[in-house]
């Protein structure tokens, strides 16, 4: 024990007879137990309800209101902390009453059936990308419950590269770039080209590709049944099923990781194919092998969004 502890014990027990600690006075709470339970509440039903409107309606126990910085440290007491949301697209129940039927189709299918699955898919990557400063409210195990979930339609601003890619289990295609937007005279002549010759050459493969309408033409539906081509039915708005989807987020943080970043479309472009590229199978096959999961999780939220 240090000679100033002692001697701050000493004189303790001088003034007060004995030697633990005096009773403190401690700044006033500005808040009620019931006006923790509103803050938080209001914050649980409304996540990206500012702090800022809640202090506005919520009266303190010694003053008019209350601040926001007080709304903050209620929420954060009550485990809540402001996050970016997940942004998904937005489902009507249709949407949900079709992705929870087609899961219950496929739940059931083994390793070796969604091995003779050719999951396709395009998107599109822009050299900028805006934050938009919206945070959402929500406990640490929280990240993919609806109300922390912002809907909202995927394509950015400024310069932009579009591109097609398929995958399955053991195979891929290159990494195709779009000009322009795709349609369906672009989708039969320049794309499919990459991908038919192989389905034919296994025949026991099925093609998955999305409800767009470049993909789902009647010009298109012809081409692939005249070359006997199996196309995989597959429900509206369902990027979450498409292992694909993990593929292009991959590939949009090793593009950013590099260090020295596309500064346009072109180099976008080649750094795109370059790190397609670098993508090992297995990596693929593990994001084909996550069907059945994936499946499951749709059944477990009834068709709403998952952590896929």
């Amino acid at each position: 024990m240090s000679m100033l502890c002692m001697r701050r014990l000493r004189q303790c027990y001088r003034e007060t007879g004995q030697t633990v600690d005096r009773p403190r006075i401690f700044r006033p709470r500005v808040t009620t137990p019931a006006q923790d339970r509103y803050i938080r509440t209001s914050h649980l039903w409304d996540g990206s309800r500012m702090a800022t409107t809640t202090a506005r309606v919520t009266p303190g126990t010694h003053n008019p209101s209350i601040s926001a910085q007080t709304v903050r440290n209620r929420l954060r007491e009550s485990g809540l902390r402001a996050c970016r949301p997940v942004v998904r697209q937005v489902l009507t129940r249709h949407h949900r009453q079709q992705h929870r039927l087609w899961a219950q189709t496929h739940r059931c299918w083994t390793r070796q059936d969604w091995q003779k699955v050719f999951f396709t898919d395009e998107s599109r990557y822009c050299l900028t990308s805006g934050d938009g400063r919206i945070r959402i409210y929500r406990r640490r195990n929280e990240l993919f419950t609806e109300v922390c979930t912002l809907e909202r339609d995927r394509f950015g601003g400024g310069g932009s590269v579009m591109v097609w890619g398929g995958v399955s289990q053991h195979h891929r295609t290159e990494l195709v770039i779009i000009a322009g937007n795709l349609n369906a005279v672009h989708y039969r002549e320049d794309i499919l080209p990459h991908v038919v010759p192989f389905l034919q050459a296994h025949p026991d493969m099925t093609l998955q590709h999305d409800n767009a309408t470049s993909h789902t033409a009647r010009s298109v539906r012809d081409f692939l049944q005249d070359r006997n081509v199996i196309v995989l039915p597959w429900p509206a708005k369902s990027p979450e099923l498409n292992p694909i989807e993990h593929v292009w987020n991959l590939l949009v943080r090793r593009v950013r990781a590099r260090a020295i970043p596309p500064r346009n479309a072109r180099e976008l472009a080649g750094a795109l194919v370059e790190e397609w590229g670098n993508i090992s199978q297995q990596e693929l096959a593990n994001l084909v092998q996550s069907m059945r999961r994936r499946c499951t999780a749709v059944l477990n939220v009834a068709g709403g969004h998952t952590r896929y």
